[in-house]
């Protein structure tokens, strides 16, 4: 994705893209949202139309504004690890704002996901230092967004292809306001000249036969489809696992970037990967590992954690007794259809 809006953000305005790919991606996923609230009879009040627009203005106008703007003033592949960040910011927010559970080894995560991103941004040699404090807004942002999305989508009975699209359309028609402000004189004529990019904004200049097949790959299946599947998948089978993809993201974008851009890798780059796919992966699988190294030391130093195995002799009598009390029921229910049956073949029939 980063690549590609690189590329893009030569030949458009960083802004006026940012409104295009939103506005067409949300117009994409519009006909799976009328089938969805008309299937499932979804209603939503003002209050909610209120929420979902809160949710666009986070997501279009204030984080992925940020994200192209800082997409145009340093790597693209560094601007692409600092996203892959949001779910461990996402952690966060849950636990401030929704008291969400955070275990030791989400803890852990989010230390190296911390170290990970100094080693890159490499704060005593900075280059690029606003694209970097840009992308990092962005990527918090984001965090925010998907808290928001996750929260507000199930209050609202909105799955998560719905709530992408909606919050899409509102954001693009909010951040086009804005740009439309930005063609009134008195407000063109006081942004200074070093930022002409925020004045008189265009809405569709530059689009031509040879930008559209970007500008569609851009918008239905990076922004559109992409966005719709993330959440999709995070309603299936949850916010950890569906982060599953930003693991991606870190090792990918810089050997895409290397490739189609020609941007370098240096060594602080590799290793704050490294750092950050091994934070990523301890917050997927950190719970399975730390079960699973507990089991092998308990193993081997039995009389070491004796409270371990009590819990173990605990878990199995539990265990146990749910199994007991369903088998339990299964045969008191299996009885009674058997006795019912048995009485109405023993009762005289009207005849």
């Amino acid at each position: 994705m980063e690549i590609a809006l690189k590329i893009a953000g030569g030949q458009f305005n960083p802004i006026e893209l940012n409104f295009i790919r939103f506005l067409i991606g949300g117009l994409a996923l519009l006909p799976f949202t009328i089938l969805y609230l008309k299937k499932n009879n979804v209603r939503i009040n003002r209050s909610g139309w209120g929420k979902i627009a809160l949710t666009g203005f986070v997501i279009v106008v204030l984080s992925m504004t940020l994200y192209q703007l800082s997409i145009g003033m340093t790597k693209a592949s560094v601007i692409a690890i600092m996203l892959s960040a949001n779910p461990i910011f996402g952690l966060i927010i849950g636990f401030v704002f929704l008291k969400e559970k955070l275990s030791r080894t989400n803890v852990l995560a989010l230390i190296l996901t911390l170290v990970g991103l100094l080693i890159i941004i490499n704060p005593f040699h900075l280059s690029g230092a606003m694209g970097i404090v840009l992308g990092l807004l962005s990527s918090i942002i984001f965090g925010i967004y998907g808290v928001m999305s996750r929260v507000y989508g199930g209050k609202l009975g909105l799955n998560g292809l719905s709530m992408t699209c909606l919050a899409f359309l509102f954001g693009a028609t909010e951040l086009g306001i804005l740009m439309g402000i930005t063609h009134i004189p008195a407000v063109a004529n006081a942004i200074p000249s070093g930022f002409s990019e925020f004045a008189r904004i265009p809405y569709f200049q530059g689009i031509s036969l040879q930008t559209l097949p970007l500008i569609l790959y851009i918008s239905v299946l990076v922004t559109g489809v992409a966005f719709g599947l993330y959440f999709v998948s995070m309603e299936k089978v949850g916010i950890l696992q569906a982060s599953l993809i930003f693991l991606v993201k870190p090792a990918l974008a810089p050997v895409l970037a290397l490739f189609v851009l020609g941007e370098s890798m240096n060594a602080n780059t590799i290793f704050g990967i490294v750092v950050i796919l091994l934070g990523s992966l301890i917050t997927l699988m950190g719970e399975k590992i730390a079960y699973g190294v507990m089991a092998i030391f308990r193993r081997n130093n039995p009389e070491a954690h004796p409270q371990v195995d009590e819990l173990e002799v605990v878990k199995d009598k539990i265990e146990n007794s749910e199994l007991a009390k369903r088998r339990k029921a299964t045969e008191e229910a299996v009885r009674n259809s058997l006795e019912e049956k048995r009485e109405s073949r023993e009762l005289p029939s009207e005849d």
